[in-house]
C-alpha cells in the first residue's frame, strides 16, 4: 500500500490562516492561487515579526490591526499609469468611438487598487470628450488602497515612465497638464475624479452592482483559481449591458471560461472583448 505525500505544515497553516481570515473578516481569499498566496503571507509573516503562519494567524484574530496590515500584503498594489500601453491605444481607437455613441456611460474598474488605472481611464475618456458624462465604478477590497485611489497622488519619481507610457499609447498632450508637483509627489487634477465613486467591493462574495457599457478588471484574476475566475466573468457578464465592453490584462483569458462564447473579441491580443 503505498501513501500520498501529505500536505506540509505550512501549507496546512496557510489553509488555517484562509479560513479563519474568510470566518472573522469575510474576506475570502479561499480561491486564491496557492504559490502566490503563499509567498505574500510568508513575506508578510516576516515583515510582522512572526514565526510562523500560526502566530500570524493568532495576532490576526485578537488585533484588527494585524489583519489590515496583512491585508496590505494579500492585496499587493502593483499597478502603473497606462500600464501596457497598447491597450491603452486600442480601447482609443476600437472601443471610445462606440462608447462615444451612448448618452451616458457607466465603467466599472474592478480591483482599482491604488487607483493609477482609474486616472489612466479618466485621462483617456476626457482627451475623447466622454469624461463628464460617465460615471466610473473604482471598487477593490483594501480600504488603505481605496484611500490612496481617492487622493490621486503619486510619487513624482513614477511620472518619467508614466510619461512614456501615455505617450506610447496616444496620449494627445503633455502628460505633465494633468498633475502638479510639490514634495516629491504629482497630484492629480480633482476634475478627472469628480465622477468616480470608488468602493469597497469582492469579487468573491459581492454581487452585480451597476448595469455598465465598460469593465476593466486587469492583473486581478491571475491570482484567482479557476472556480473565482468563473465567478468573477459571470459578475462581469451580467452586468455589462447588451454588447458592452470588457478589458483584462496581457496574461488573463476568457478562452476556456463556460462565458468565452459569450464574448467575441475585439482585439484578442489586447485583451478587449465584446458581449454578444
Amino acid at each position: 500500500m503505498t501513501h500520498k505525500p501529505g500536505h506540509s505544515s505550512t501549507d496546512i497553516e496557510l489553509r488555517m490562516l484562509v479560513e479563519a481570515i474568510y470566518l472573522k473578516y469575510s474576506y475570502d481569499f479561499r480561491e486564491y492561487t496557492a504559490a502566490s498566496q503563499k509567498r505574500r503571507v510568508l513575506h508578510a509573516m516576516r515583515e510582522m515579526g512572526c514565526e510562523t503562519i500560526s502566530q500570524l494567524q493568532s495576532r490576526v484574530l485578537h488585533e484588527p490591526a494585524a489583519f489590515a496590515e496583512l491585508l496590505q500584503f494579500m492585496t499587493i498594489p502593483v499597478t502603473e499609469m497606462f500600464r501596457d500601453p497598447s491597450y491603452y491605444a486600442a480601447l482609443r481607437e476600437h472601443v471610445m468611438p462606440v462608447l462615444s455613441t451612448y448618452p451616458s456611460l457607466k465603467i466599472w474598474v474592478a480591483g482599482c487598487s491604488t487607483g493609477e488605472e482609474v486616472y489612466s481611464l479618466a485621462i483617456l475618456l476626457k482627451e475623447e470628450g466622454l469624461l463628464e458624462r460617465s460615471i466610473i465604478y473604482a471598487t477593490d477590497i483594501n480600504p488603505q488602497s481605496l484611500e490612496k485611489a481617492k487622493k490621486g497622488v503619486f510619487p513624482l519619481e513614477n511620472m518619467r515612465g508614466y510619461t512614456e507610457n501615455y505617450q506610447a499609447s496616444g496620449g494627445r498632450r503633455a502628460f505633465s497638464e494633468y498633475y502638479t508637483a510639490a514634495y516629491n509627489a504629482a497630484r492629480f487634477d480633482r476634475s478627472l475624479c469628480e465622477n468616480v465613486t470608488f468602493a469597497d467591493h469582492s469579487l468573491a462574495t459581492d454581487a452585480v452592482f451597476a448595469e455598465t457599457q465598460f469593465i476593466s478588471c486587469r492583473n486581478v484574476m491571475i491570482y484567482f483559481k479557476k472556480q473565482l475566475q468563473e465567478r468573477a466573468l459571470g459578475l462581469f457578464h451580467d452586468s455589462l449591458c447588451h454588447r458592452g465592453f470588457l478589458g483584462l490584462g496581457s496574461k488573463e483569458s476568457i478562452d476556456f471560461s463556460v462565458y468565452g462564447p459569450r464574448f467575441e473579441p475585439v482585439v484578442k491580443r489586447e485583451r478587449l472583448f465584446r458581449k454578444l
